[in-house]
C-alpha cells in the first residue's frame, strides 16, 4: 500500500509531461501552418504582382523602344524585344515566389542543370525554332507586311515570334510555319523590293509579222498607267515552239501594282493581237500516215468548238 501514492504521483507526472508535449507539438504545428499560410498568401500576391508587372513592363518597353527609330521602323523587332522583356519579368517573379515558399534557388539551379540535357533533347525542335527566330531577326530576310513565298506557301507576314512565322494568304487563310522550317527552306520575298517586273509569254503563228506583234504588245504596256517608264518596256522572241512563236513582254511596275497590272496586260495583249488580226494559234499535232498517204495536220481545239481538220 505504501507504493500507491508514489505510483499515482508518477502517473500524474507522466500525464502532465504528455500533455505538455502534445501542447508543444500542437503549438509548433500551428506555427508551421501559420507560417506556411502567410508564405503562401505572400507567394500568391507576388505571383499576381508579377503578372501585372510583366504586362506593365511590356507596355513600357513598347512605348520606350517605339521612340527609337530602329525599332519604330520595324514592328517585328519591337514585338520580339517586348516579348523578351515580359518573359524576363515573369522568370524573376517566379523565382521570388519559389523563394517565399522555401525553395532554395541554388537547388533550382542544380535541378535545372541536371535536367538541361533531358529537356534539351525533348525540346530540341522547340529550341531550334527559338534559335531560328533569333537568326531571322538578325538576317532580316523579310519584315512584317512583306509578301513572301516560303516552301511554296505564299502570304503576307503578319507576325514573327520566338517559335513561328504567321502569314495570311490572298484567300485570308492563316498560315503558321515553324521558324526552323523557314530558316532551312527557300525564302522568296515578293515585296522586298519597291519594283517588280511583269513577264508575260504570248504565242503567235509562224506566218505572222513578228515585228508588228511586238509593237502591238509594247503599245499596250506603254499605255497602261501603272507601267513605269524606267526601265522601258521590252519585248522579244524567246522561243520557237512546235506550233507557235513565243514572244515575251517585260514591263516594270511598283510592287503593290504587280498582280492587277499583270492581269490587265495579259487581257489587253490578247485583245490587241485579235484586233490587229494576228493569230494566236491553237496547239496542233501532225499525224504521220502510212507510206504513200498524204500528210494531214490535226488541230487541237477547245471542247465546245467544232473540230477542224485540213488536208
Amino acid at each position: 500500500m505504501s507504493d500507491s501514492p508514489s505510483l499515482l504521483a508518477s502517473t500524474l507526472a507522466s500525464g502532465r509531461d504528455a500533455v505538455t508535449l502534445d501542447a508543444a507539438l500542437i503549438a509548433k504545428a500551428t506555427e508551421l501552418v501559420g507560417d506556411f499560410a502567410v508564405n503562401l498568401t505572400l507567394a500568391i500576391l507576388i505571383l499576381i504582382a508579377t503578372v501585372m508587372a510583366s504586362r506593365w513592363a511590356a507596355s513600357a518597353a513598347r512605348r520606350g523602344l517605339g521612340r527609337v527609330s530602329a525599332f519604330r521602323r520595324d514592328s517585328t523587332v519591337l514585338s520580339f524585344a517586348v516579348q523578351i522583356v515580359r518573359v524576363a519579368v515573369l522568370i524573376m517573379g517566379l523565382i521570388a515566389v519559389l523563394q517565399r515558399l522555401g525553395v532554395q534557388t541554388t537547388s533550382i539551379i542544380a535541378v535545372l542543370g541536371a535536367a538541361s540535357l533531358a529537356v534539351g533533347l525533348a525540346l530540341q525542335g522547340t529550341l531550334s525554332n527559338v534559335a531560328a527566330g533569333v537568326m531571322l531577326l538578325i538576317l532580316r530576310p523579310y519584315r512584317v507586311g512583306d509578301v513572301v513565298d516560303i516552301g511554296g506557301a505564299v502570304g503576307s507576314v503578319e507576325k514573327l515570334d520566338l517559335f513561328t512565322t504567321q502569314m495570311t494568304n490572298g484567300s485570308n487563310h492563316k498560315i503558321v510555319v515553324p521558324n526552323s522550317q523557314v530558316l532551312g527552306d527557300r525564302i522568296l520575298n515578293l515585296s522586298g523590293q519597291t519594283r517588280r517586273r511583269v513577264e508575260i509569254n504570248f504565242t503567235v503563228g509562224y506566218g505572222e509579222d513578228l515585228t508588228q506583234a511586238r509593237e502591238v504588245l509594247e503599245g499596250v504596256a506603254r499605255l497602261h498607267d501603272k507601267v513605269l517608264k524606267d526601265p522601258p518596256v521590252w519585248s522579244g522572241v524567246t522561243g520557237l515552239l512546235d506550233s507557235a512563236v513565243q514572244i515575251t513582254l517585260h514591263a516594270w511596275v511598283a510592287s503593290g501594282d504587280w498582280w492587277q497590272t499583270q492581269a490587265d496586260l495579259m487581257q489587253g495583249g490578247k485583245e490587241a493581237l485579235d484586233d490587229a488580226g494576228i493569230e494566236i494559234p491553237f496547239p496542233h499535232q501532225v499525224e504521220v500516215p502510212q507510206k504513200g498517204s498524204g500528210l494531214r495536220r490535226v488541230v487541237l481545239v477547245q471542247p465546245d468548238q467544232p473540230e477542224q481538220a485540213g488536208d
